[in-house]
């Protein structure tokens, strides 16, 4: 293998180590979103679901069985 080819193929693997350890840190930082987001959305099922059943004094309809049960 030639020097400038072997040089090529070196600074290619660099480029996609760095490719990689980016990807790595975004993948991180969207998990970490979306637990939080996921966390968020479930507190706000649960206070609307305890908000509908004040007013309506029945279970919330996110929490009925389907009719055809």
């Amino acid at each position: 293998m030639t020097e400038k080819r072997l040089q090529d193929l070196e600074e290619q693997l660099a480029h996609l180590v760095r490719s990689v350890e980016d990807m790595s840190t975004i993948i991180a930082t969207q998990d970490k979103d979306i637990a939080l987001l996921t966390h968020r959305v479930r507190m706000l099922m649960e206070r609307e679901a305890e908000r509908e059943y004040d007013v309506g004094g029945s279970v919330p309809l996110a929490d009925q069985k389907p009719p055809h049960y």
